[in-house]
């Protein structure tokens, strides 16, 4: 039987755990708190609080995904589990880590793939690419997906629009590119049909754009008026909503293609913000 191990069970490994419970897979994820792991019980997922012996769980998983991002203290599941898993992954099946593509750093707007240096400008980028080496370092069978910005079922400017809370922040050649949550987890699932132990993916749609370009079509799809637009210089953001300015570039997504044989379900945010609306998504909790 095929079993999913999954480390930090969150939103990207939520989406893709219905499509192999639906193959007759287990999927045991870690979490936090009873409450949610009640919740992945709900869902059909055994939990595992997060901290527990983990040896029974590694030795059922013929699959591992590790979701759980870089801390202040470095890589958590590591730093929890690091010895176990220096010798318990060499024989699993797959190893998937998700990164993101803010490891690339600032490209002034320009293009990046995965055979792109390394040089990000912000601490959490930092951390991402010291997480990925340390990942690689494990003997294990490692999949790296770089994934861009996350949108999706509870993840989208829908209900700022609706309250007239959303603001068009303009940055000059600023562009952000993005990944609908349903299109992480096919990709996901392509890598796990096809397996290929040292590959790095970009996971991305096809339409890198600026960030006020797609307030501004969430609004003409609702029918309401257009946000305002505010200069970034000016505009009212937390440290971490500013620092994600701070870095443009546009990500390219061949490898998921020609290698993986991914089509996009949804290849830029018109389609994937227009399918929000259409399946009553928009204002789901994730």
């Amino acid at each position: 039987m095929s079993v999913l191990l999954s480390f930090g069970h969150g939103y990207s490994a939520r989406a893709l755990a219905p499509l192999l419970l639906a193959r007759g897979w287990t999927v045991i994820g870690t979490t936090r708190s009873d409450e949610k792991a009640a919740a992945l019980r709900a869902e059909g997922v055994e939990p595992l609080i997060f901290g527990a012996p983990l040896a029974d769980a590694l030795g059922r998983a013929s699959h591992v995904l590790v979701s759980a991002g870089p801390d202040g203290d470095g890589d958590p599941v590591l730093r929890e589990y690091g010895d176990l898993l220096a010798t318990g992954l060499r024989t699993k099946e797959w190893v998937g880590y998700l990164s993101t593509t803010g490891v690339y750093g600032d490209h002034g707007g320009g293009w990046v793939d995965e055979t792109t240096a390394l040089t990000p400008s912000t601490r959490r980028g930092r951390a991402r690419v010291a997480a990925e080496a340390a990942w690689q370092a494990l003997d294990a069978p490692l999949h790296i997906f770089r994934l861009a910005g996350i949108y999706g079922p509870g993840r989208g400017p829908f209900a700022k629009v609706r309250e007239g809370t959303a603001r068009r922040i303009v940055k000059p050649g600023q562009v952000f590119s993005r990944i609908h949550v349903d299109d992480i987890a096919q990709v996901l699932l392509a890598s796990i049909d096809r397996p290929d132990p040292g590959t790095i993916y970009n996971v991305c749609d096809d339409d890198p754009a600026p960030p006020q370009d797609v307030i501004g079509h969430a609004a003409h799809l609702l029918g309401l008026p257009l946000p305002p637009e505010v200069p970034f210089d000016a505009a009212d953001m937390s440290p971490m909503a500013r620092s994600f300015y701070a870095e443009s570039k546009r990500v390219q997504n061949d490898r998921i293609k020609n290698d993986l044989g991914v089509r996009l379900r949804h290849p830029d945010y018109r389609a994937g913000l227009a399918d929000l609306l259409r399946r009553g998504r928009d204002d789901d909790t994730a």
